[in-house]
This record gives C-alpha cells, structure tokens and sequence, in this order.
C-alpha cells in the first residue's frame, strides 16, 4: 500500500473528551493588523521588517523554502512543486512568491539528509520549512544550530485566534521545540486520535462461527484459533493469519501495532509513560513487556501471528487483511476507507467491524496515543518579512481548517485538484474527480495545510448521530470515507481513557543523543530473539539490566528533570 495513499485517508480525529471550546475563525488578531514590525518585539530575534502584517502585499514579499516530495505526491497540468496551483494561489491571493531553494524525492529519509548536508556545507537555507515528525532530529539540531529564530514573539503578535485557539488544545506541543522556555518551531497540529488503534475484525467469520467479538486476551484466543483451525472460508490453518501485525521497525505504529498487547499488562513500549509514583519510566523496561513477549512468542508458535512479522512494515499487515485471508488487524478508526474497503473486491461478502481493545488478566488495557503534532515548521532569523508567513498560515486556519458552510473553502483548496462538485453542486468522490485527484494540501507550506485537533472527530460524530453533511470535513468523511468511519470513531471513543501518549514531548537529552542508537538495537534484537525462541523469556532481564547500566538510567534521570520543569 503506498504511503500516499495511506496520507489521503489520514485526516481524521479529536481532542479528548471533545470539543470544548468554539473555534470560530477571525482574520487575524487586531493587533497584527498594526504597524509595528515582527523584529520591533522583544526577544524576537527575526530580522527587522520593512513591512508591518498585512492582508496583501504590495510590493510582493518572498518566501524561500525547500521541499521533500513524497514519491507517491501526484502533480496534473504541467505542474511541479516549484510551481504549482499552489504557489500561483498565493502570489495572488496575498502577494507572497514562493521561492524553491531546492527540491528532493522523499525516499528513504533523503529530506532530512539533504537539509543536514546544506546546513554543515554553509549552503543557503530556507526561510521557512517544514520538517516532518520522521525528520525529528535534523528538527532539533537546526533550531539547536541558531540558524532558526524564536516564534513564540511572532505566534503571540500574529497568529490568527483561530490558530491560538486551534494550538491551546493543548499546550504541551510547544515542548519538543522549546528551549529554556523560548519557543523555537510552531508544531505543525494534526488531528486528535489519527493515529491510535482499535481492532478490525472480520465479521463475516464471527457469525458463521457463532461467537462473539472478544473482550479479553483469552476470548482472542479462542476466536483466533476458530479463525484458523475452523476457517468458515474453508481457508486451510496454514493459508490464514488470525492476526496481521508486524514489528520490523518499531513496536508502536499506526497498522498492524501490537503494542495494545503488552498495553493487556501494563505497559506500551518504545515510549515514556507514567508510572505509579508520578514519574516517567521507559516502557520497554517495565516488567509487563516480559509477559507480553511470552504471549507473542506463544502466539507465533501457535501461527496466530505471521511467521515474518519481525520483517513485516505497516503496509505489508494489510496485505493479507485485503486479501482476505486475515481475521483481525490492529489500526485506526478510518481504515474502512482505506484499505479494508477492497477485502470485499477480493472476497465478496466479506465484512470487516470495529472493535475495542481486549483486555489483560487484570484488566489492563492500554492503546498507544496519538500526539496531537505532526512536526514542526522554523523560521529563519535571516528573514525579513516573518510576519508573511502568518498571513499565508493565517488564511488556512480562519477559511480552511474548519470552514463553515458556504466560506471561501468550503469543499476544498483547489477545484479539480482536491475536489470537484458535480452539476447539482454536491461533492464527488476523488476517484472521479477529471484528470486524477491530487493531494495539494501537500503543495503548502505546511504539510497538511492547518488542522485544529478536534475537528475532524467532532464532524465524524455529527455523522454517527444522523447529521446530513454539510460541512468541508462532514462532506469529505461521508463521500471518501468508508460508510463504517463514523462507527469506528464511536468505538474508539468508548476507550478513550485507554490511549496514552508518550509523556516525553522535550528535546532530545544529552544522553539520548549518544546513547538511544545502541539502546533502540539491542532492545530490538532482544524482543526478536525471545519472540522466535532464539533466547529464553528470561534475557528480557538481562536485556533491562544492560539497558540500564549502557545509558538508561541517565536517559531516565535527564526525562525526568525536564518532566519536572514542565508538568
């Protein structure tokens, strides 16, 4: 499955509890709208500007940035990233040009490489650039390189009530790029929940076996057994994967995670929670991974889980799930969309259904969570117009983020790219938009373009409850989205006191920097070792010890002294 497609069918989920606050849009706050210039506030270390914040430019103002093109990104009409219905759209809409230093094909971390080598070589850098959470480190090391200003002055003068608003869901995404309480890098938003997990299960097989869906790990069991040994497809027990889930990078992801497993005794992996004294511990190293290792290890033996999930990525989990020859896999509320809508092409009368994490022994059931920042966009303090990045970041978060019915934006950024309406006026699906559909919120300055948190959940309620679409977001859920998307969301929802972000959103520490290279690989070598019977359950012990003593423990004390500053 290609990870453009996967971004397409991305866009989706809330804040806790939801929707607290009105996210009316604005223009802009009043006071960017006066004449002081961005470098004229204290602690702003942008250049100082011949321009005050405007709607419009006149003279034109530049913008210079660069660019890693997802290899999947589509262009139409001659186009290219460079020059774009996009970048057409902004010099004429506020009369900002938008200059490419240089572009390059995103393919195997290529981005971050090239802006690391420009940076050490002297070249030129962009003015603005966003850089995704996969490029995190060449992240810090650029604001960490006094390359890239302080934007908390310039956010807190010119950033839209929308925007603030949008950001104020919660405040702790300015933590990653923050240092010594100054704020380095706006984080690009993304939304609430896009990224946790529930199960999908096969339906179909449910009820021609007659059982329920499982609440429990034992009640899984039996039901993936049953799926195997008892397949209601007449699948022979060596053609089925009860359950799709791989671990070949990381054990917590967005398809095909398995961390819900070790969440069953009281732990998530690969990220910082807290633990029963107030403090963040590694998850890795707490105890319940040893038993949740035991059972994959069992799971395995039994071929309840594939045989290479130690090689499996996210998109290879799906593979058998489209198919049709898996029974349940692990991934977000929006994949009725995307891609367990084609299950039924390949076996016709296959349905898939969401369901809620199963429990442990005790009851524990614990889901990775997802943050609500997908990177970060920094400004540069060579720049002498900061405040036309806000004009341009603005505009989407006031007419495109939320947009009410009948604004600007209202079914999309660009017609016949993004969207398409037909005769009667109402929005077709984008596989018949004329000429291809583009994804060119992925032209803008900021991937995604501007996302408030709780958006997209709370349009994808309205949905659940009845509500015909008639907004941007409740429009493109209902005509792009698989009909059981609002569902999903209701089930995730049931748990959402059971989703557990990382608690470590801070800048990379000290020790981590020299350290977490050799931690991540034995840790990973480990896990894979016990889990294919390779080493005995009991060098998790080992393991947690060598951890500990190669770095761990400073790591935790330099997680914790920075938990301490902020909490």
């Amino acid at each position: 499955m290609s990870a453009m497609k996967r971004k397409k069918w991305l866009p989706l989920l809330c804040a806790s509890v939801l929707l607290a606050s009105s996210l009316a849009g604005c223009s802009g706050n009043n006071e960017a709208k006066g004449n002081n210039a961005a470098g004229d506030k204290a602690g702003n270390s942008a250049s100082t500007t011949e321009n005050a914040y405007k709607d419009k430019y006149d003279p034109e103002v530049t913008i210079t940035t660069v660019w890693g093109v997802d290899p999947e990104l589509k262009f139409k009409n001659g186009e290219s990233i460079e020059n774009n219905v996009a970048t057409k759209w902004a010099k004429e809409k506020f009369g900002i040009n938008i200059k490419s230093l240089w572009s390059i094909t995103d393919t195997n971390g290529a981005f971050g490489t090239k802006l690391r080598l420009s940076m050490s070589s002297g070249q030129e850098m962009p003015e603005v650039v966003t850089i995704g959470t996969a490029d995190s480190t060449i992240a810090q090391d650029l604001i960490d390189s006094g390359m890239y200003a302080e934007v908390g002055t310039l956010f807190d003068k010119y950033a839209s009530d929308s925007w603030k608003q949008a950001m104020a869901q919660d405040p702790n995404v300015w933590n990653q790029y923050s240092r010594d309480g100054k704020k380095m890098g706006i984080p690009v938003l993304d939304y609430a929940y896009n990224h946790d997990y529930i199960l999908w299960i096969r339906q179909d097989w449910l009820d021609k076996l007659n059982i329920q869906a499982p609440k429990t790990i034992d009640e899984l069991e039996k039901v993936m057994d049953a799926f195997k040994n008892q397949n209601p497809d007449g699948l022979k027990p060596d053609k089925v994967i009860p359950l799709s889930i791989g671990f070949k990078t990381t054990m917590s992801t967005w398809m095909g995670d398995p961390s819900w497993i070790f969440g069953a005794y009281g732990t998530l992996p690969q990220q910082w929670n807290l633990d029963k004294d107030g403090k963040l511990e590694y998850g890795s190293v707490n105890p319940g991974m040893k038993q949740g290792l035991g059972k994959l290890k069992e799971w395995l033996d039994k071929g309840y889980i594939p045989q290479e999930a130690a090689l499996w990525d996210e998109n290879k989990t799906a593979e058998p799930a489209v198919a049709g020859t898996a029974g349940i896999i692990p991934g977000p509320y929006w994949m009725s969309g995307w891609p367990l809508i084609d299950t039924a092409k390949n076996v016709p009368g296959a349905v898939w259904a969401p369901i809620e994490v199963p429990a442990g022994p005790d009851g524990s059931v614990m889901r990775h969570g997802t943050q609500f920042t997908n990177g970060v966009t920094l400004i540069s303090t060579k720049m002498k117009n900061p405040e036309a990045f806000f004009t341009y970041q603005n505009y989407l978060f006031d007419n495109f983020a939320n947009p009410q019915p009948g604004s600007e934006l209202d079914n999309g950024l660009f017609a016949g790219y993004d969207y398409e309406l037909d005769a009667s006026g109402k929005m077709v699906a984008n596989d018949k938009i004329a000429g291809g559909y583009v994804n060119s919120v992925r032209y803008l300055l900021v991937r995604d373009g501007a996302r408030i948190p709780d958006a997209q959940m709370q349009s994808l309620l309205n949905l659940a409850g009845g509500t015909e679409p008639k907004t941007r977001l409740e429009k493109d859920v209902a005509v792009n989205y698989g009909k059981d998307t609002p569902v999903a969301a209701k089930v995730l929802l049931i748990q959402e006191d059971k989703s557990f972000k990382n608690m470590f959103t801070g800048p990379t520490t000290e020790t981590m920097k020299s350290k977490m290279d050799y931690l991540n690989k034995i840790e990973s070598q480990t896990f894979n070792e016990i889990i294919y019977g390779k080493s005995s359950i009991d060098s998790f012990d080992t393991f947690v010890a060598t951890w500990k003593s190669g770095g761990g423990d400073q790591i935790l004390k330099e997680v914790n002294e920075w938990y301490d500053s902020v909490k």
